[in-house]
């Protein structure tokens, strides 16, 4: 199995990991904030996850190089960005306009910073390893 292809599988936890951060927020500390602030926490702590997720990852199964890191952050965001709008919509059933308000930034919305560290972390996991 490819490097590549054993990224695209390695996609699959970070559901999981998205699935336990959203259960935080909603037990732990969303009662206590508003809906805006749980949500801004909540994308700050799951790009910390994701990050050392990552960083735990790449040394189970190093990248191969600058373009491989680059890829593999490629297809973990199409993968999000095709499970956010299809699972979303079409089986929760969450209408077109909430899912795109998650990238109003201006309104305080930080999901796009969550999207860009899901691309970025596999390329910046293997610099900060050492890779070339």
């Amino acid at each position: 199995m490819t490097t590549l292809l054993k990224y695209a599988l390695s996609w699959i936890p970070m559901l999981c990991i998205a699935v336990a951060n959203g259960a935080a927020r909603d037990l732990l500390y969303g009662p206590h904030l508003s809906g805006m602030a749980a949500n801004q926490v909540s994308c700050l702590t799951g790009i910390l996850l994701f990050a050392g997720y990552t960083w735990l990852l790449e040394a189970r199964i190093p990248l191969g190089g600058t373009a491989q890191a680059v890829q593999a952050g490629l297809v973990w965001l199409t993968l999000t960005l095709a499970f956010e709008f299809l699972f979303f919509h079409y089986v929760a059933g969450h209408p077109w306009e909430e899912l795109l308000a998650a990238y109003h930034v201006w309104e305080g919305q930080l999901w796009t910073f969550v999207l860009l560290a899901v691309a970025v972390l596999p390329y910046a996991v293997f610099r900060m390893r050492g890779g070339e």
